[in-house]
């Protein structure tokens, strides 16, 4: 038998030994937390980033029309500074618009109607897009964000799933249709926003509120159809209220908020 203090000396021993493993066991855990935290932190600041560099975009962007919708020589109208080089997610068949003129209304606000119309010959791809989202009601609640109103760059940019100038619905399409060679977009014009990319075409779309120049280096942008009807209500009662926020594009938030509050569509017979 061992003697007492022998006995006493083993369990001082265990005692010890027990407490490293179990300080080994807590730093154990606490590096495991602490490596998860600072993954999840990692994800976080890239997807805030993302976010920044989509906002950045829609307002200080390549986009005249990013100005304008994305459509200017430093600010043309842009959804989004999208890289990608080919079609993305479930785009609408451009079968929809069937070659055909398509009619219908966008109503801003409840009380300014626009009589518009969609190119289903020249731009079938973009019409196509078009005549899907408004079937399904996809814009309506959604916000006009942007807004250009200064010489030969004039646009009030809609359409933003967010209703910030981010966000889609899901895909993102090309090619670039119907585009004018010398940049020049004319009063009443509809044209679809994009990013970097031709492909970078989504569900943002700006109306040309007064003869327009956007500098055609930069690709330019699909024309998809027309305002008919309801132009100057639009400029009286939106767009020649002015701007809040400009940024260093001359584009800015429309001082008179502005929601799509119904949009319609059928082919012309």
């Amino acid at each position: 038998m061992a003697p007492k203090n022998q006995s006493r000396e083993a369990r001082e021993r265990l005692r010890l030994y027990q407490a490293r493993q179990g300080l080994h066991e807590r730093q154990r855990r606490r590096r495991v937390r602490d490596n998860v935290i600072g993954a999840a932190a990692l994800v976080l600041v890239a997807a805030l980033a993302t976010g920044s560099q989509l906002v950045h975009a829609s307002t200080d962007g390549d986009d005249r029309a990013s100005a304008p919708a994305s459509a200017s020589s430093s600010a043309a109208p842009t959804p989004s500074a999208s890289a990608t080089a080919a079609n993305t997610g479930d785009v609408p068949s451009e079968d929809i618009a069937a070659g055909a003129t398509w009619t219908g209304t966008l109503t801003l606000n409840d009380d300014v109607e626009l009589g518009i119309e969609l190119d289903g010959a020249e731009a079938p791809q973009a019409a196509s897009v078009e005549i899907d989202l408004i079937r399904k009601h996809f814009y309506e609640g959604t916000s006009c964000h942007r807004l250009a109103d200064s010489d030969d760059f004039n646009f009030l940019q809609c359409g933003s799933a967010n209703g910030d100038g981010t966000g889609d619905a899901g895909f993102e399409y090309g090619p670039l249709e119907n585009v004018p060679s010398d940049g020049r977009y004319a009063k009443g014009t509809i044209a679809i926003a994009r990013g970097s990319s031709p492909s970078s075409q989504t569900t943002q779309f700006f109306i040309v509120t007064d003869d327009t120049t956007l500098d055609p280096s930069t690709g330019g942008y699909t024309v998809v159809g027309r305002v008919t009807s309801g132009l100057s209500d639009l400029v009286s009662e939106i767009t020649s209220k002015g701007i809040d926020d400009a940024g260093s594009d001359g584009t800015g938030t429309p001082k008179v908020a502005t929601e799509i509050t119904s949009a319609t569509i059928a082919q012309e017979k």
